[in-house]
């Protein structure tokens, strides 16, 4: 199986940006469709943004399409999640997450493996 541990999270003021970083070990994600969602308290865990196995394309929530970019890097074993234009309600505890069905599927419930979190905070 895949371990995976999110990283770069923080404070940081409306309008600024952060990036985080899902690395993975134990197998390549190239067997993985990835994803990130958040939790944010008293809320669901909710889709953020996912890509697949082969990585051209990104697939966005609403809320933060246009603002957040998904990238891979299956050499690296990585998934990095951009995101400017930060808002209070991306206030979210951020988790990667790797799926090895066969096709994408953005429902948590479908996700096979889940990192811990990363709290991102957005102060106005």
């Amino acid at each position: 199986q895949v371990q995976l541990v999110e990283s770069g999270g923080g404070l940081v003021q409306v309008g600024g940006s952060l990036r985080l970083s899902c690395a993975a070990s134990g197998r390549t994600i190239s067997r993985y469709h990835m994803a990130w969602f958040r939790q944010a308290p008293g809320k669901e865990r909710e889709f953020v943004a996912a890509i697949s196995r082969i990585g051209v394309t990104g697939y966005y929530a609403d809320s933060v399409r246009g603002r957040f970019t998904i990238s891979r890097d299956n050499a690296k074993n990585t998934v990095d999640l951009q995101m400017n234009s930060l808002q209070p309600d991306d206030t979210a505890v951020y988790y990667c997450a790797a799926d090895e069905g066969p096709r994408l599927n953005t429902a948590a419930t479908a996700q096979d493996y889940w990192g811990q979190g990363t709290q991102v905070t957005v102060s106005s």
